[in-house]
């Protein structure tokens, strides 16, 4: 079972770094007992609706993706769709439902609040101080079954990341045949509308990149296949989906 660090080290680093104006996480919002299953699998716990602590250290992925990016797009943008979410379901029946229900029955504002906060729940995931290189040999195997070789599915993430136009998201998923897809989605879109199984995911939005890359979305989406991708993350919910039991991991 995949072994996810906690955010424990983000106040301290924070505090740090005023100089950024790195903001401290505030704990205000974290009131509720409603539970939600992000859908990571076995790879990470069910979690309450409230802001999930990030799985490495606010610098861990630097130069790839700096702290100040970190920080806008985690306690700002994250924290703000989980905001809005709370204000739009507070004292309905949604507030008893978890987020992947919400996704599959709300439209609207509920909707883009509830998916965004999956969406960037399953991105932090995605991404890994260890990452990229290649992924070991079983899911090298099934990856080159679906595109032809790992660098074929790269090639294929890739453009299906940089050709989104504007706002939105890139993924790997299982449909329901069971067969591996890369597709895109736009805003808030998220595969589990059409029934597909996440298994990775990339933001394109301009917030999650512009600050280190400006309008390169191309060096970002590039650093992320050759640095940050957490094929770990990937191999635990592709075993999940297929009903195979996980192996553990490097640093499990």
């Amino acid at each position: 079972m995949t072994r996810f660090p906690g955010h424990e080290g983000w106040d301290a680093y924070s505090r740090k770094e005023d100089d950024l104006n790195l903001p401290i996480r505030s704990d205000e919002h974290e009131t509720t007992n409603t539970k939600m299953d992000p859908g990571f699998g076995d790879a990470t716990p069910a979690t309450r609706f409230e802001l999930p602590p990030l799985p490495f250290e606010p610098d861990a992925l630097a130069p790839h993706i700096s702290p100040r990016t970190l920080s806008f797009h985690y306690e700002k943008h994250h924290k703000g769709y989980l905001d809005k979410l709370h204000a739009a379901i507070e004292g309905t029946p949604r507030a008893k439902m978890d987020v992947e229900e919400i996704i599959r029955t709300a439209d609207g504002a509920v909707f883009n609040s509830a998916a965004q906060v999956w969406n960037h729940s399953f991105y932090w995931h995605s991404l890994s101080p260890k990452g990229g290189g290649q992924p070991d040999a079983p899911l090298r195997d099934a990856l080159a079954a679906a595109f032809g070789s790992v660098d074929a599915f790269r090639r294929a993430f890739a453009e299906a990341a940089l050709g989104e136009f504007g706002s939105g998201w890139a993924w790997l998923v299982l449909d329901d045949e069971e067969r591996m897809r890369v597709i895109s989605s736009s805003d808030a879109e998220n595969p589990l509308q059409s029934g597909q199984t996440p298994l990775l995911t990339l933001d394109v939005w301009e917030h999650a990149y512009y600050l280190d890359y400006q309008n390169e979305r191309n060096r970002y989406v590039e650093n992320f296949l050759d640095h940050l991708i957490n094929w770990e993350f990937l191999r635990a919910n592709l075993e999940k989906a297929r009903g195979v039991e996980a192996r553990p991991t490097a640093d499990a």
